[in-house]
């Protein structure tokens, strides 16, 4: 399963982190597993209401493109988890 964490990994970076911080969010992950994602949407997406849809009809549709059957979970707030990895966005 190495390979679909790096695959993970690459659509965070190229795809989703890109996204968040075009609207003035940062994204950091918690945790990459064999069986599981764990994100945080920061900055504008603190608070936001809209972050349950981002999470099930962007993140976790991109993350399921490369790792079918990856649990996605999503928080958001103003307080970054400790712990957690600020995801800089890579352009190719």
């Amino acid at each position: 399963m190495g390979t679909a964490k790096a695959e993970i990994q690459r659509v965070l970076e190229e795809v989703i982190a890109p996204l968040v911080q075009a609207d003035g969010g940062r994204l950091f992950v918690l945790r990459i597993a064999d069986d599981s994602v764990e994100l945080h949407l920061a900055g504008r997406f603190s608070g936001c209401p809209g972050n349950e849809l981002v999470a099930r009809h962007i993140i976790e549709p991109a993350i399921a493109a490369v790792a079918p059957g990856v649990a996605c979970r999503v928080s958001s707030g103003a307080r970054v988890p400790d712990g957690s990895t600020l995801v800089e966005p890579r352009t190719s």
